[in-house]
Order: C-alpha cells, then structure tokens, then sequence
C-alpha cells in the first residue's frame, strides 16, 4: 500500500511539473484597457495586466495542482486511487510528491517581480503624458525585458521538471514491473493457497473416514474380543476332550497294532486263499472242459416247437413220442397203407438219439440251462459255436433270438448268452479277470456276406473274408462293423437293428421266411495281469435258414435262388462235418461262405452244438425225417479236443 501511495504521489507530482511549463497568472493585474484610455498614460497596475501569457497558464497551472493536491490529500486512504486516476488520464502522481508540491517553498526566482507596483510608486506623482512616447518606450522595454528574465527562468525550471518527470516515469516502470512481478506471485501464491485449502479439506474427510473406521474397528476389536473370550472357554472344554481323546487314542493305537497283526495274518491267508482260489478256478475250467469233452465236442440238440393256435384245431401229435423216462430220445411213427387199398399196413417207427430231447412244452429258459455250461467254455478261453439247423418254420429263429415281442420268459438264446458272459465277468473280476467284449452281426445272403448293423442305403462294397495275418487262421471281415460293448442292453439294442435288417420273405410254408444265414459273433478277450494270463475266444451263434423241397415251395425267379444258395451251403456245411469226422486231410471250408467264416468254429479246436429243429405238423413228417438223420451223422462225429486259446 506505501509502494502504491508512492507512485501515486510520483503520478502527482509530474502532471504538476507537466502543467508547470505554462504562464502563471499574476494576480492585481487586469485585462487590456479599452479605446477611451489610449492617449492616457498607462499606470502600474494596467501594466500589470499585461503579463505574457505563458506566465499567466504557468501560474494557473500551478494553482490548479497544489488545489487538486490539498484536495487529495483531504480524501481518505482508501478512496485515492480513484481520485488519483482523475487527475489525468493514464496518468498517476504519487501522494507523496503532491505533498511534496503543497510544503515546498515557491522560488524566487520562480515568482515574476511585481515592478509595476514599484514604477507606479516612483512616478506615482508623475505620469507620462500622451505626447510622452519616449517615455512610453523606455517603460515598455523595461517591462519587456524583465518579461525576458521571467521567460528565461521559467524555461529552466521546465526543463528540470522534465528532467524530474523522465526520472519519475523510469521509476514508475521499474515500479510497474515490480507490480507485475508482485502480481503474478501474488496470483500463485493464491493458486497455491486454494490447492492447500483442496488438500485441507480432503485431509478433513480423510481423517472423518478414519475417524469412522476407528470407530467400526473399535466396535469389531470388542467384539472380537468377547468371541475370543467364548472360544478360550470352548478351547479349554475342547482342550479337556482332547485330552480325553488323546488316552482313547493311545489305547487304540495299541488296539490297531494288535489288529495289524491281525491283518498281516488274514493277508497271508488271503493270498494263500486267492492262490488256492485260483488253483480251484483252473482246475474247474479243466473239469468243466473234461465234462463237455465227454459229452462230445460236437452235439446235438432236437427241438420241436409248439403247435400254434390255428394248427392246434387241424392236427395232433401222434405221430410223435416223447419216452418218459429217457429225455434224449424221439420217436416218430408213420402209417404205411396197404399196395392194395386203404387197408393200414402197420404203423412205420422212427428212433433218434441225441444229447437233448426237447418237447413243445419246455420252455426258453430249461432249453438254455442245457447250453449255459457251453457258453462259460467262451468266457474261459474256447471257440464256441451254436446253431440252429431245420426246415422253414420249424421255429429255428425263435429258439435263437426270440418273439418279436419279447419278453424275459420268451428270450432267445443269443440274449441270454449275452447276458450269462457278462455276469460271469462279473464274477471273475474279484479274482483278477478283466475282459473286453467286440461284437458284429452279418447274414450270408445269396453266397454274398452283408452287415446287419448297417442299414441298406449306407452299406457298401461286397464283404470278403480273410486272414488277420499269414501266420494266424483267425479270420476277420474287413469294412465289418466291429461294435464294442460294455452291457447286455448294448447288445440287445443290436440285436434289434440286425433283426430289422435281416432279408426275410413270404414262401408257400411260411410267412415269414428267413432267406439267408444270420450270424452273431462276441469276441471276448480277457486278462489276468496277476497271473500274466491272456485269452481269446469267440462265441459264435448261427440262425440257419431254413431247407426247403422246391416241389412244396414252388419257389419262382429270386425265391428259387434263394432256395437253391440256401439248400448248397447247408449241403457244404454237412459235407465239411463229415470230413471233420472222417479225419479227411482236405476239409472243403472255402466251398460256401458259411463254412469258411465259421472255419475256427467248426474245427477240432472249438466246441460246436447243433439245434436241429422240426414242425410238429405229421405233413412235414417226411422233412423232419430228412433233418433227423442229418442230425444223427452230426452226433456221431468225432473231431477231437478243443484247445483254450490262452497264452
């Protein structure tokens, strides 16, 4: 505020040294005389009035400064600035400098003689006259001259007012810039000030928020505190339980070692058990194989199928007799008529023996009990095969898979070997047997193989049989769907895709005819890494189509070469029987599709059981005949003991 009162006043003081260079009026002198006073002489005081004109502004100027100066130095403090800045525009003068003005003594030399009042007192009792021109003259350079003298001190004293003015403007430009400068670190300081009040009051909040989190942390260390109370008193309880459990604990420890002992003894009797296990498994696989070899490696089982409800009203069973006391025998009677007429020459008797007799009353389930020890030869290692051979409609489909709507009372044998392996491996997994099941179902269809779980659109080229290697008679069908399956549902689900994919016909004895061979075949391989024990065997179960007698099928166009590829393999397949029995060096395997693919099957090496299948109907008592004694020979071969396929 002083450096500001400064200035001003500096501002002051050079408009006043600015003002100074004009006249300063004179006061007592009076404007120019009129017309009426030219011929009097002039006096002191109308010489007076006639001062320069530069003199007269210089004193008012003067005037006028030192009254504005006593003006602004009567305002207040805080009201000068804007009474500085009217002083004149753009310019300020300091207070100070105008005060300055207002004390400082008047020059003499600033301040014109009054020689008028003087000459009017030495000629005051003498004036010139008119006529006095002289007079007149000298008096007017006397005063011309003293107007010099004014003029010339005047025009110093102005050119040190501008010498004082140039001073005063350079310190008031060094002034300003200080201002400048002051204001600029005026303005950050109150940028920084604002910033520090920002960071005040965000600390306040901060240390609110602190306050409160004091506060909750305080109220969670009480309780805290209490909850720690509670569980030092649980953890003692606990601590005495502990203790409690500690002596339990030793006691059992001593209890345990005791049963360690235990242990390691049932150990030593259980692996002494599994190894006796084990040895009594063997030697039930030898015994159960001893009893089948001596039932015969080849064998064969009569079915006759039950009267169905229309035939039961138009025949009877006569002609066939079921001994009671022996199950293995059949006997068939037929009447001869007399040469001569319709005399009745005696009643014609027809007696077979076979491993099995069954009649139309035995069920599904008693004709599988006599098979069930066949199927476990397959899950201990041998090749097994069961199929079913007869005449169209003697029930041969029926005894291998079943009724279309079947029923567990009314399954076939294909299912219920499929569900006789799997609990068997059941059974032998405690004992260290694991096994893996492939399945794959075809039919032979006019000498050609197809795949019956696939269905027709998608099937392919023609299937071929061959060798799995040079050195290996296993024989596989390659492009054959191999499925594996882990349950019995898996293959009944297959079951039901082969049964609707499988090429059947209606013929003058059946409705319902199968026109080709259907083959199921489960490969089943099993492990015993305890023992390094490894088999494989395959359970092969065959639904023969029917034999027909073309003068009673009267089969026509693609039924009569149906009929024709089905009679040949049936015929091959007796044909290869027959050289098995006889010991023949050649067996004729590759003269049908159905004896080369169940080549491993039939051979020495492998277990074979034969379904033969007739009607109960006395007008196929002649085609019953025919199957009869082709199931005689087949009872009477002899090809040798199998073999189990283990390593």
């Amino acid at each position: 505020m002083e450096q500001k009162g400064n200035a001003d006043g500096r501002q002051v003081l050079l408009a006043g040294k600015a003002l100074s260079q004009l006249p300063l009026p004179v006061p007592g002198l009076r404007a120019k005389r009129g017309h009426s006073d030219e011929n009097q002489p002039p006096t002191e005081q109308k010489r007076a009035r006639r001062l320069p004109v530069p003199t007269r502004r210089v004193a008012a100027s003067i005037a006028t400064t030192c009254s504005k100066a006593s003006a602004a130095a009567a305002i207040p403090r805080t009201q000068r600035a804007g009474h500085r800045a009217s002083l004149r525009p753009g310019l300020t003068i300091p207070a100070a400098s105008v005060a300055d003005i207002v004390r400082r003594p008047v020059p003499v030399a600033a301040v014109p003689k009054m020689a008028a009042p003087a000459l009017a007192a030495g000629n005051e009792g003498k004036k010139r006259a008119a006529w006095d021109l002289k007079g007149q003259l000298s008096d007017m350079r006397t005063k011309v001259s003293s107007y010099k003298d004014k003029v010339q001190r005047l025009d110093g004293e102005n050119q040190q007012l501008k010498r004082q003015l140039q001073e005063q403007v350079v310190q008031n430009q060094e002034l300003s810039s200080q201002v400048s400068t002051l204001s600029s670190a005026l303005h950050t300081c109150q940028e920084q000030a604002q910033q520090r009040l920002h960071k005040v009051m965000e600390l306040s909040d901060l240390k609110q928020q602190l306050e409160e989190q004091v506060t909750s942390h305080s109220r969670t260390i009480r309780q805290l505190e209490g909850t720690k109370r509670d569980l030092s008193s649980l953890l003692e309880t606990r601590e005495v339980k502990l203790k409690l459990v500690e002596d339990g604990l030793a006691q059992r420890e001593c209890e345990n070692k005791e049963l360690r002992g235990q242990v390691a003894a049932q150990l030593q009797v259980m692996t002494q058990q599994e190894e006796r296990l084990h040895h009594l498994e063997m030697e039930r696989r030898r015994l159960h194989n001893l009893v089948q070899e001596l039932k015969g490696n080849i064998r064969v089982f009569c079915r006759v199928r039950p009267l169905l409800a229309w035939e039961e009203r138009q025949t009877g069973l006569e002609h066939l007799h079921f001994p009671l006391q022996d199950n293995k025998a059949l006997v068939l009677s037929k009447v001869e008529e007399s040469h001569f007429g319709r005399d009745r020459k005696g009643d014609v008797k027809y007696d077979f023996i076979f491993d099995r007799v069954f009649s139309p009353a035995c069920s599904q389930e008693e004709v599988f009990e006599e098979i069930a020890l066949l199927v476990q030869s397959a899950l201990d290692g041998y090749n097994v095969c069961i199929f079913a051979y007869g005449q169209t409609g003697s029930g041969k489909t029926y005894t291998m898979e079943g009724p279309d709507d079947m029923s567990p009372e009314t399954m076939g044998m294909i299912p219920r070997a499929v569900r006789q392996v799997f609990q068997g491996a059941q059974e032998l997994e405690p004992k260290g047997w694991q096994y893996r099941f492939t399945a794959n179902f075809l039919e032979i269809y006019n000498e050609s193989l197809r795949d019956l779980l696939v269905g027709r659109p998608e099937r392919g080229a023609e299937l071929e049989i061959k060798r799995v290697s040079q050195s290996s008679e296993e024989l596989h069908v390659p492009n054959l769907r191999y499925v594996p399956v882990d349950s019995e549902d898996e293959v009944l689900k297959l079951l039901q895709t082969a049964k609707a994919n499988r090429s059947v016909a209606k013929t003058a004895l059946n409705d319902r005819s199968s026109r080709s061979h259907s083959l199921f075949q489960l490969r089943i391989e099993g492990w015993n890494r305890s023992r390094d024990l490894h088999s494989v065997s395959v359970l092969s179960l065959v639904d023969l189509a029917g034999s027909e007698r073309l003068d009673k099928s009267f089969s026509k166009g693609e039924r009569l070469r149906e009929t024709q590829a089905i009679n040949t393999s049936l015929s091959t397949l007796g044909l290869v029987i027959m050289a098995l029995s006889n010991k023949e060096p050649h067996i004729p395997y590759r003269n049908s599709k159905l004896t080369y693919l169940l080549q491993n099957s039939l051979g020495g090496n492998s277990k074979m059981l034969m379904f033969v299948n007739i009607s109960p109907l006395e007008e196929n008592l002649s085609e019953s005949l025919n199957s009869l004694r082709f199931a005689s020979k087949v009872n009477e071969c002899v090809i040798g003991t199998a073999q189990a396929n283990r390593k």
